[in-house]
């Protein structure tokens, strides 16, 4: 350990802070996704608000030590409103040389490194691709250190346990997790429960990794901390008064179809086939059956999203799931859904791509996929949530919309969204405003195709509804009467009426707001999905040095709000930062033509607020 000077516990003066930022990062077998989960759980407990990045490799097995297999898990925490992961780390905690040759670049200068001394051998740091050991030469010397042989203390913590060795090296992340609450003053009794629930069956598993969590905040509390090092705490933030707890996009989400199926008063059926990292969503949905829902993996992706459109079409509402390379596989079903004109939700859990690309990336890749991605003139309506939280908001929404026009909707979601966490305030269900489904049962003038003046949706019948009997699929259908037709005259009004119908979806939506700022001004920053963090965080501060710089953000992809044109005529500039390429901002000078310009970003990892600060500035020094 670098220092050597102890000080008693009664002597620590905690350095007050208003937020924080500390990733865990280690191999994929050390247990760094745990560990930030459950100092998730401390920090909430605290009071703090919070956003969470958990970063998986991209590799399933890539050897061990290598710096392929770095896991990492960020928390952005404070006393005051977080909305974002955090630029960049003031802690880095790192399990083996792997880990801290992949996340040293991005360590605040002067921030702190805690290494694990005993992984640092000649063998792990050849696999690291160090040619000296950083912890003797002057690699760390712009950072703070504490150098602690985690391991061997570990081992020391747990040997009453009688637990085997290989065992008790798997709590080092418990030790870990015992020394850095310590640090920032989080309680670990809701961990120490936790373990004994998560072990009931395995008590000298538990006990080890209880005993080694209790040391980890022993050290810090036994006077071995060096005196250089401060101690922090931060206060607790304001909320609006409710019940909390945290919540993954993929919780929320979940919970708020469910929430809106039940609000329609149909079932859910979540048929999907597992893919990396929209797989979680299956898994939330398929223990959530007491509220009416069903869950089914398909063999694959078109079948999943087949199944899907079969329960639609037998009462229920069909959802399905996936990342950008399934929802290709599913275009072809997708057309059948909107041929047949029947409610279904596709969860698009963006990666980054294409093919297989980086399963566990993030990144805003698919909006053209989901534009324009199948065959023929066949829209449907696009979604995108902005943040953990929101998602819950959106699911209810696209239940509301696909059962109302009867019509496909898609979320877009990403990586990021699926797995970052943060406080959500409860809703209370009763102040939701139901939408019940209103099935056909009057055969008096019924065809599969007579709509509704004022949605353009067709009836939606149940099977077997006496005098109701009709035919829907994949070949056109005459308007008039749901039979199969090839007159052209016909395939262009139904053409019409499937795009129209999905274009007056947003007349039934609210008008875009200014998130942040004046409704004109010499910038506005527009950007959809989870990016609204940063450039939310951007904006404020380039706003607060006095410029005039507002914020869009797109919940309704497709069909666009209908003054936001309007909007952007208001600014002198439109900025428009995205995961990938260019997809939005294309979407924007096709409607709209507007001479908006791209902050582009495709390395898998989410914008940090100093970029698009910079691209701000950019702007406005144009």
């Amino acid at each position: 350990m670098s220092g050597s000077a102890a000080l008693d516990l009664k002597d620590v003066r905690r350095e007050p802070l208003e937020a924080v930022v500390v990733r865990f990062a280690g191999d994929s077998g050390d247990g760094m996704q745990l560990t930030g989960g459950l100092f998730t759980e401390e920090t909430a407990i605290a009071g703090n608000d919070l956003v969470t990045f958990p970063d998986f490799p991209a590799e399933i097995r890539a050897p061990v030590g290598t710096t392929y297999g770095v896991s990492a898990f960020q928390i952005h925490f404070g006393s005051r409103t977080v909305m974002t992961s955090g630029d960049s780390p003031d802690v880095v905690v790192c399990m083996n040389p792997a880990a801290l040759k992949v996340n040293l670049d991005d360590l605040k200068k002067g921030g702190v490194v805690i290494a694990d001394l005993g992984t640092f051998t000649p063998k792990n740091l050849e696999k690291a691709g160090f040619d000296t050991n950083p912890l003797e030469d002057d690699t760390l010397e712009p950072y703070r250190r504490i150098d602690i042989d985690i391991t061997k203390l570990t081992l020391e913590a747990v040997k009453e346990t009688g637990v085997s060795k290989r065992d008790a090296q798997r709590c080092k992340n418990m030790w870990t997790l015992g020394l850095v609450s310590w640090m920032y003053d989080r309680d670990i009794e809701s961990t120490v429960r936790w373990l004994g629930t998560k072990f009931k069956k395995l008590p000298d598993i538990a006990a080890a990794n209880i005993a080694a969590l209790k040391a980890g905040h022993a050290f810090g509390e036994t006077a071995e901390m060096p005196t250089s090092l401060p101690v922090f705490s931060i206060n607790p933030a304001e909320f609006v008064p409710g019940e909390y707890r945290t919540a993954t996009g993929t919780e929320a989400l979940a919970w708020g179809m469910t929430v809106g199926t039940n609000l329609a008063g149909i079932k859910l059926v979540m048929a999907s086939y597992p893919i990396t990292p929209a797989s979680s969503l299956l898994h939330v949905l398929a223990g959530l059956k007491e509220y009416n829902v069903t869950t089914f993996q398909a063999e694959d992706e078109i079948a999943a999203a087949c199944a899907a459109i079969g329960a639609s079409y037998g009462g229920a509402l069909g959802v399905t799931s996936s990342s950008g390379p399934g929802v290709a596989l599913k275009s072809e079903a997708l057309g059948l859904a909107i041929a047949t004109e029947l409610p279904l939700i596709l969860v698009n859990s963006q990666r980054a791509g294409p093919s297989t690309g980086m399963p566990t990336k993030t990144e805003q890749s698919d909006l053209f996929l989901a534009l324009y991605g199948r065959n023929a003139d066949s829209p449907i309506v696009i979604l995108a949530p902005r943040s953990s939280a929101d998602c819950f908001d959106v699911g209810v929404e696209a239940v509301r919309i696909a059962t109302q026009f009867m019509t496909p909707v898609m979320i877009l979601s990403d990586t990021y969204l699926v797995n970052a966490a943060e406080p959500w305030k409860l809703p209370d269900i009763n102040d939701i405003e139901p939408f019940p489904v209103k099935f056909r049962d009057d055969p008096e003038g019924f065809h599969p195709f007579v709509r509704d003046s004022e949605t353009g949706a067709r009836p939606w019948v149940r099977p077997g509804t006496p005098g109701l009997e009709h035919r829907i699929g994949g070949l056109e259908r005459a308007a008039d009467s749901g039979n199969v037709s090839n007159d052209p005259i016909n395939h262009q009004r139904m053409t019409d009426a499937r795009i129209n119908k999905v274009l007056g979806v947003a007349d039934a939506l609210p008008p875009q707001q200014i998130d942040e700022g004046a409704a004109t001004g010499r910038v506005a920053v527009v950007g959809w999905g989870s990016t609204y963090g940063p450039i939310n965080r951007a904006v404020t501060r380039v706003r607060d040095a006095g410029h005039e710089v507002s914020q869009i953000h797109l919940r309704n992809i497709w069909p666009l709000p209908k003054n936001l044109g309007e909007l952007l005529a208001g600014f002198d500039q439109v900025l428009v930062p995205e995961l990938n390429a260019g997809q939005l901002i294309t979407l924007l000078r096709s409607e709209y033509l507007c001479d908006a310009k791209g902050l582009n970003k495709v390395v898998g990892q989410p914008f940090r607020i100093a970029e698009i600060e910079a691209a701000i500035h950019a702007c406005l020094e144009n």
